[in-house]
């Protein structure tokens, strides 16, 4: 694909310093630009590398500056990037239509701009809307519903009467309504008690590879909209995830919980359930939460700790082994001091 300067500018809202009329063919990291490529420059630390970058064009913010460089001047120049490696890199899904080789059950409902492809099966009262496209493998439940332009990749599971919103991205391997886990008497009778609600994913929402969310014992798990979730992530029951927020890989959230909106949590976070999480939290990796985050809140660690507090505490475990030596090395001097007052109290005696 080729564009000028200037109709990439447009498409991103940025502003030309240079030739407008320059031909951009790539977009290539700042390492490997040359002729006829697309760069950008999002943090400080590259700002010294303007000088030498190759680039046909940069992607940069206000304020930085080079009289001898094509620049296209943006507010964010990582989300001007983004946004352009979908135009240059349009992902092909082939074409739009129903295989032959799919199983669809009598009473389901397929859109024939919907593209669905060999070895999909989808139940009696499914419904898979206009532009949605469905790869190999993919099972969609009876009642579940596929949204319009949503993309299912190979192997993906959605249960019956769970809904998939519009533009929602499901990466393989993940799992959408798979019962709950709950028992009653847990570790001793184990008894299943039914899990009879359903997942709601919103717009525009993206699960990695592996992730499950499962579905509510009653009502519905909730991803909102623009939730946006990393690989082999675990949302249990009843969940309900605020609209922007970012999950990263290997976190599981536990039953009942709800996280508020701009939520972070960085990966392998463990959440227990029944607790709330406020808006615009962050969440340091490996932490693990036990107790109710109000909005705001910024930190980390186990338990969970405001982060100066989370800096202190973590600054100081590499330090243990030298506390350590030095605490024995007081109690010893504690004792002898003691032993020695002992004796001189036995001698005034």
């Amino acid at each position: 694909m080729n564009k000028t300067i200037q109709e990439i500018a447009a498409m991103v809202g940025g502003s030309v310093v240079g030739d407008e009329t320059t031909v951009i063919a790539h977009i290539r990291p700042i390492d490997e630009a040359g002729e006829n490529d697309l760069t950008f420059i999002a943090g400080e630390k590259y700002f010294k590398m303007l000088k030498t970058i190759r680039a046909a064009a940069i992607l940069v913010p206000p304020g930085l500056t080079d009289p001898e460089k094509n620049l296209i001047v943006v507010a964010d120049p990582y989300v001007a990037f983004a946004k352009l490696l979908s135009v240059f890199y349009p992902v092909d899904h082939g074409p739009t239509g129903i295989s032959p080789d799919a199983h669809i059950e009598e009473g389901a409902r397929v859109s024939p701009e919907a593209t669905v492809m060999p070895g999909v099966f989808i139940g009696r009262g499914a419904i898979i809307e206009k532009g949605a496209v469905i790869y190999p493998g993919v099972f969609v439940g009876h009642g579940a519903r596929i949204g319009e332009d949503s993309i299912l990749y190979a192997n993906v599971s959605v249960y019956h009467g769970c809904i998939v919103g519009k533009r929602v991205i499901l990466h393989s391997g993940v799992v959408i309504g798979a019962d709950g886990f709950g028992f009653a008497a847990p570790g001793a009778g184990n008894d299943k008690i039914p899990q009879v609600g359903i997942v709601q994913i919103d717009n525009d929402v993206e699960l990695g590879a592996n992730t499950c969310v499962d579905r509510a014992t009653l009502g519905r798990t909730w991803i909102q909209r623009n939730v946006k979730i990393d690989n082999l992530v675990q949302i249990a029951h009843n969940v309900v995830i605020g609209e922007n927020t970012a999950i990263a890989a290997q976190t599981g959230i536990s039953g009942s919980t709800t996280i508020g909106r701009s939520v972070l949590i960085g990966g392998q976070v463990g959440i227990v359930g029944h607790i709330s999480i406020g808006d615009g939290v962050r969440i340091g990796a490996a932490s693990n939460i036990h107790r109710d985050i109000p909005a705001g809140a910024v930190g980390g660690g186990s338990p969970f700790l405001p982060y100066k507090e989370w800096l202190i505490v973590e600054s100081s475990k590499t330090k243990l082994p030298e506390i350590r030596t030095q605490l024995k090395k007081l109690i010893r001097q504690v004792e002898r001091l003691e032993i020695k007052i002992g004796k001189t109290g036995d001698h005034q005696t």
